[in-house]
């Protein structure tokens, strides 16, 4: 059965390269039915890319008997809307990430979700990339012992790229910053591994470019059992190596070319993934390769998705894990406004 997909905004690049996928895919399997952007050009140059059958409104296109679900990539300040027409009409979601601007959207869109009963999915791609599936294995396995602390860097060097300031990714409605944009991928996967915190203490701020938000942040989560768990996030990084570390009681957990900035420059060692078990006194490396670069991790979240949507498996991240990610995020502007550790719970 083939299942047909209606894009409802290409503002966000990652639903594009989704929809590159897509349409290599074989059309007995998948399709793209029809597309919606409030920006003309930018619909315009999708339909001439993916052979998309353009509509005026996102009312339009979700009536449409020929879209079984939609992939919602608009501004994150959009999303809670296009959710809501998408869930009335019926249609399965797969929703760009962040889940939103404010948690009041975000709470729109649990609503619209469970009351309509429609299958949704947000994307994230780091809850899927096979490292990252490795170093949950071996936390849950108890090898290593009881977490102690963890730090997640996630980077890029969007904000020395010419004319990115004009972007909506630069516009505090559209996007809140930076750090709720992208530094929210760090902190996902602390709440995929972990659930919520505690408490978090954090700073976030603008030191190069003032039209570019929140160009650096460090936020510090406490956990019930005591475990540290650090996102950093620096948008002016254009090189790096380790992404993640992982201390525990019986050894550590090394990442290294786990984003775009470490991941798209020349290696000295290719191996990615590593732990070391201090019964052993040994490093294990994991055969599981670091993608070539950063894009194909974004390529390769194409198949689960069109998989969730065949219901093939069962959804990435639900629409309330969505929103305590984002109490998260946005509970950082918070600590590093009042200068103060805030409560989670």
């Amino acid at each position: 059965m083939t299942t047909r997909i209606g894009i409802l905004g290409f503002a966000h690049g990652h639903v594009g390269m989704y929809c590159s996928r897509w349409i290599e895919m074989s059309h007995d399997r998948v399709s793209l039915a029809a597309g919606w952007d409030h920006d003309r050009a930018r619909l315009d140059t999708a339909v001439e890319a993916y052979g998309l059958t353009p509509r005026d409104s996102p009312a339009a296109l979700v009536a449409r008997d020929d879209v079984d679900a939609v992939v919602i990539g608009a501004e994150t300040n959009r999303h809670a809307d296009l959710v809501v027409a998408a869930a009335e009409a019926g249609k399965a979601i797969v929703l760009q990430k962040p889940i939103a601007t404010t948690m009041e959207d975000a709470a729109r869109i649990v609503d619209a979700v469970r009351l309509s009963g429609v299958r949704f999915t947000l994307a994230w791609q780091m809850r899927i990339d096979p490292q990252n599936l490795k170093i949950k294995e071996l936390l849950e396995s108890g090898l290593l012992g009881r977490l102690l602390m963890i730090r997640r860097r996630h980077g890029l060097s969007t904000h020395v790229w010419p004319d990115f300031d004009q972007s909506w990714h630069s516009d505090p409605e559209q996007n809140v910053g930076m750090w709720a944009d992208d530094a929210s991928h760090a902190i996902d996967f602390l709440y995929w591994l972990l659930g919520m915190p505690e408490t978090v203490y954090a700073d976030i701020d603008t030191l190069l470019n003032p039209g570019i938000p929140d160009d650096h942040g460090i936020a510090i989560y406490r956990y019930a059992d005591g475990a540290f768990a650090e996102a950093v996030g620096s948008f002016t990084c254009v090189a790096g190596e380790n992404t993640t570390e992982v201390v525990c009681e019986k050894g550590v957990i090394i990442q290294n070319y786990g984003d775009g900035p470490s991941c798209n420059v020349p290696r000295d060692d290719d191996r990615g993934l590593k732990w070391y078990l201090q019964e052993s006194g040994e490093w294990t490396h994991s055969d599981i390769p670091s993608p070539a670069d950063h894009s194909h991790r974004i390529f390769a979240l194409a198949e689960p998705l069109l998989e969730f949507l065949e219901d093939k498996r069962p959804t990435l991240a639900t629409a309330e894990e969505g929103r305590d990610s984002l109490h998260m995020t946005l509970s950082c502007y918070a600590a590093a406004q009042n200068g103060r550790r805030i409560s989670l719970r």
